[in-house]
């Protein structure tokens, strides 16, 4: 997957500024697709260039002028076209994962201790995600064909975020056993 496929996926609902872009990326596709905001911008620039998003000027009083972004017909075909693609399994890549893998370098304390950083950090985003599923999703028996989707897409989050818990538990669990 490409950084357009992504900015593709959070611009299709309706049109926003590159700011609110990045705003609505990182609360919704950057929770699985990372980009800084700069990154961001510069594809912007080019999904442009390739027709695939249109940009109107709002004029505003006491700030910059700012650009509205919205997927072109061309841009929907390119994401349908990708959509319909075969995905492959992405490889894992993790730091702690790395690591552990060489942690018989270090005192087993350094290994625990990251061990626990990675507890909390998945924590959290479990926290995160079940707030969303909270707020977003309460009735997941009226959710139309789009929300069911994005539902399908924090379901996975979650699962994935409750799945790093347990194996941190077992990983700590092997050092203290």
């Amino acid at each position: 997957m490409a950084l357009s496929h992504a900015l593709l996926t959070a611009l299709h609902e309706a049109p926003c500024s590159g700011y609110d872009l990045a705003k609505k990326f990182d609360g919704t596709v950057g929770f699985f697709w990372s980009a800084s905001h700069q990154q961001i911008y510069r594809e912007l620039t080019k999904l442009e260039e390739q027709a695939y998003i249109s940009a109107v000027v709002v004029q505003q009083s006491n700030r910059p002028d700012k650009k509205v972004y919205e997927v072109t017909e061309t841009g929907k075909d390119y994401l349908r076209e990708w959509i319909a693609q075969p995905s492959t399994v992405a490889a894992i890549k993790d730091d702690l994962l790395v690591k552990l893998f060489a942690g018989n370098l270090v005192d087993p304390a350094v290994i625990l201790d990251e061990l626990e950083h990675h507890r909390s950090q998945h924590q959290d985003l479990l926290d995160t995600y079940k707030s969303i599923e909270q707020r977003f999703f309460a009735d997941t028996c009226q959710l139309d064909v789009n929300r069911r989707y994005q539902y399908l897409t924090l379901r996975q989050g979650i699962r994935l975020e409750t799945e790093w818990l347990a194996w941190c538990a077992e990983a700590i669990e092997s050092f203290l056993g």
